[in-house]
């Protein structure tokens, strides 16, 4: 194991074990409530994108109820867009005047974010996009992503993009020297040419491990959505990051090196199909969705990062809360197949997941069984069956209709095998001798 990994497994151990985080996308782009590429996607100008700077006033922003939300979630930390694509700062940067502290809204939404969710014993993270639509020195005309990648009336023949890269690398130093002690940087994203040295991504990684060298920072320094870097490799760079961030799915079989050794990782995933509010998405995942979702992730050695978007007045939609509320009714009393848990040895049943800590075996069962649940297990090798959400006892069994599969052992529900407690997804408790 080299340096890099070593330091990387030392710093990931809380990360591993909480599992289960809030995503927050907001800024301008909650005004037009169409997402947050809308500038990219509609070739929307810095003129024409300036009203939404000019009204820019979250009267109902409060991140105390965002913290206790996520709290009641049974999330453990929270990643808050501290700069987006467009370049809005929800931050109080000294090196631009295009902040939150300069709108209506005159506050450093990022500080207030920060307090929140720190007093209810969260751990806090905050996202910077490595792109700025708004910049004069980022690339614009040819560029792949820019709102005015197409007009060529904005040439990049006076842009400076090392001037850029002093911007860019002044805010990240601004955010992790005034704003106390971080647990995430989250850098989005490389693509094409922009990526690795073009952010010189060395010494923008050496400042923040002189910073704040407990941070854990993600890959896409040199990476996107999807695709990994040189953290899946033997030979990780410097700026590979400590975990890797497929993005709206989830690996068939987790994620591993090129050894086949488990790297720290994380899906990043909305709860409808937009980062940024958007009026008219009403396509939201189930409870039982996102349930199943963070429970395959933990099976697989990952975490579920959980996206929400607030809108222009600064409160999380109602279909949102109402789905993290009942996440969270399951999580009270099913956190403990999560926390601290990763994969099993055992291969992936027909009717749900497992996940394990210790001696601890979680049987997730997510589909009903015409007969006894079949464990991979020996006979003798469990000693003791609980419903976790109750701790009601429960028996392993051999049914008369597998005398033939004597080396397995199976476990029933009251000697029933439907309906599910839990249709959600119900928890097993094994303890293994």
């Amino acid at each position: 194991m080299n340096d890099i990994v070593k330091a990387r497994t030392e710093r990931t151990k809380w990360f591993l074990d909480a599992r289960f985080g809030m995503f927050i996308h907001w800024g301008l782009y909650a005004i037009p409530a169409r997402g947050e590429w809308v500038r990219s996607i509609e070739r929307i100008s810095n003129e024409d994108y300036e009203p939404y700077f000019e009204e820019f006033n979250p009267t109902r922003y409060n991140p105390r109820e965002w913290a206790r939300l996520a709290k009641e979630a049974g999330m453990q930390y929270a990643v808050l867009t501290a700069k987006h694509h467009d370049g809005f700062c929800l931050f109080d940067s000294a090196l631009t005047d295009y902040k939150a502290t300069n709108t209506p809204a005159g506050r450093d939404l990022v500080r207030e974010f920060l307090d929140a969710f720190r007093a209810e014993g969260l751990k806090v993270g905050l996202y910077y996009s490595l792109l700025d639509w708004h910049h004069p020195d980022y690339p614009h005309y040819g560029d792949q992503n820019h709102p005015m990648r197409d007009n060529p009336a904005c040439g990049n023949e006076h842009r400076d993009f090392n001037r850029y890269l002093e911007y860019m690398h002044g805010q990240v130093r601004e955010l992790l020297t005034g704003y106390g002690h971080l647990d995430i940087m989250w850098f989005d994203f490389s693509y094409g040419e922009m990526a690795g040295e073009k952010w010189r991504a060395t010494k923008l990684i050496q400042m923040v491990r002189e910073l704040q060298p407990w941070i854990i920072v993600d890959n896409r320094l040199e990476a996107g959505g999807e695709s990994y870097g040189s953290i899946v490799t033997d030979s990780p760079t410097f700026y590979s990051g400590d975990f890797a961030s497929p993005e709206q799915m989830i690996p068939p079989k987790g994620m591993t090196d090129v050894h086949g050794d488990p790297i720290p990782w994380e899906s990043c995933m909305t709860l409808n199909d937009h980062w940024g509010y958007c009026a008219a998405d009403r396509h939201y995942k189930t409870a039982r969705m996102v349930i199943r979702n963070l429970v395959e992730c933990v099976s697989k050695n990952g975490n579920l990062l959980l996206n929400v978007g607030p809108d222009a007045k600064g409160e999380i939609p109602e279909e949102s809360a109402a789905i993290l509320r009942e996440v969270g009714r399951w999580m009270r009393k099913n956190g403990e197949s999560v926390y601290g848990c990763g994969a099993s040895d055992l291969p992936k049943p027909d009717w749900g997941r497992f996940t394990r800590k210790g001696n601890k075996l979680y049987a997730h069962v997510m589909e009903e069984n015409v007969c006894a649940y079949l464990l991979d297990l020996k006979p003798g090798e469990v000693e003791k069956v609980r419903l976790l959400a109750n701790g009601a006892e429960m028996a392993l069994t051999q049914p008369w209709n597998t005398v033939s599969i004597k080396d397995k052992s199976f476990f029933t529900f009251w000697g029933q095998s439907f309906p599910l407690p839990d249709e959600n997804d119900t928890v097993v408790e094994l303890t293994l001798k």
